[in-house]
């Protein structure tokens, strides 16, 4: 089973929530096995392939997991099922029910992409995003880690100076199921002057709070120790509550070294010094803005995992870049950050750390042997695509270099 939001690989009884119904169009979903030799466990896993590239780098993530489990004799059952655009022309809806209790059930979701312009125009209610956010409230995963890290072979990608892009190896920890995105009251109206107005609530409990410092402590702990909680408490309410808690927490960690930064602050340090920072805990919309700007640094965002956690129940485990629904379907995607996620997936969804690290340095080893797709490529290196990336990893995986690592 899959492992607890606390990192330390305890089992779970999955939840079963609320959803509500799903259209009557919504097809019937197959389910295909795939088994390793006397497997001594088996993992069922929820595919969201998504919109654009979605598809593509899901299907090489998948080839990746089932050749891993194979070599460390355990085996997954693959069910997959529509979500965002590809869900509202299936059933008329961004996440039908039949998607949300399947991945529930599951050990661990695997999403590719949502979104694409032929969407852009439906109202919210109609929209891919919409999808995601009721995907994750649904599977109540409240903790996303977010690494960016800028690999020795991708150094020149990135567009930082080399001396201050090398090394960098941070974890953002975002809130994400709280803050102004999902705060109430919202909406819009009208002032005292009758102009219209658009109006958001940024709102923290004390319980958010301590549930996701815990999270990036605990984070920090199997890091480098260090610990950066940024928040804007010179100004808001609520970041000064945050900041109350997350320095309350801190005594029961007296390990970590714990410091604070007003997030404009964080956004500069990040560009200027980014190897100052191991671990950062933000909340939902500085986390949201901070992790892509993290992101950069790397050199492409098509390289970048994250995984989404809760206290119980699957996590959900996806790549940080979007649809790209102009290249969809051309064989151009990177696809080893929704690789990555797999990886992350063995280590933090279901405790399997030496299959994730199989993945993890055949990613290093593809790399290593001159394999590019267009975001990283650079002169005398090999340009592939999509699907010739994904066969070069699966070469890495079952090599001894990967297996040494």
């Amino acid at each position: 089973m899959a492992a607890s939001l606390q990192l330390n690989c305890k089992p779970y009884t999955p939840l079963l929530l609320h959803s509500k119904s799903a259209s009557k169009r919504a097809p019937k979903f197959s389910t295909v096995r795939c088994s390793a030799a006397s497997p001594s466990k088996s993992y069922t896993i929820t595919l969201l392939p998504g919109d654009g590239i979605g598809p593509e780098v899901i299907s090489v993530a998948k080839n990746a997991l089932k050749l891993v489990a194979s070599l460390e004799g355990f085996a997954f059952k693959f069910t997959e099922v529509p979500v965002g655009g590809a869900a509202l022309d299936l059933t008329g809806v961004p996440l039908p029910e039949e998607t949300l209790s399947i991945a529930k059930g599951s050990d661990a979701v695997l999403l590719g992409a949502i979104g694409g312009y032929k969407w852009d125009n439906n109202e919210k209610h109609l929209k891919p995003e919409t999808g995601l956010l009721q995907l994750r409230a649904g599977l109540k995963v409240f903790a996303n880690l977010r690494p960016a890290t800028v690999l020795p072979q991708l150094v020149d990608a990135s567009t930082l100076k080399k001396d201050v892009a090398e090394g960098v190896d941070l974890m953002v920890v975002r809130e994400l199921t709280g803050g102004i995105y999902f705060g109430k009251p919202r909406g819009f109206g009208k002032n005292e002057n009758g102009e219209e107005i658009g109006f958001n609530t940024e709102v923290y409990t004390t319980h958010e709070i301590d549930r996701i410092a815990r999270v990036a402590f605990e984070t920090a702990r199997k890091r480098g120790g260090k610990l950066c909680s940024v928040d804007k408490a010179n100004v808001l309410e609520a970041s000064m509550l945050w900041r109350k808690r997350v320095t309350a927490l801190a005594s029961e960690y007296p390990d970590v070294e714990l410091s604070h930064m007003y997030v404009d602050n964080a956004a500069m340090q990040l560009v200027r010094n980014p190897k100052q920072f191991d671990t950062i805990i933000t909340n939902n919309i500085f986390g949201d803005i901070l992790s892509d700007e993290a992101s950069m640094i790397t050199g492409s965002i098509g390289m970048l995992p994250s995984a989404s956690l809760g206290e119980s129940g699957p996590g959900l485990f996806e790549p940080i870049h979007g649809s790209a629904p102009d290249i969809a379907g051309q064989d151009k995607a990177n696809p080893l950050a929704t690789v990555l996620s797999a990886a992350m997936l063995l280590k933090y969804g279901l405790g399997e750390e030496k299959a994730a690290r199989r993945i993890e340095a055949a990613v290093l080893d593809t790399l290593d042997r001159g394999y590019r797709t267009g975001d990283i490529h650079s002169a005398g290196q090999k340009l592939v695509g999509c699907k010739e990336m994904g066969e070069q990893v699966l070469k890495s995986i079952d090599s001894k270099v990967a297996i040494a690592v």
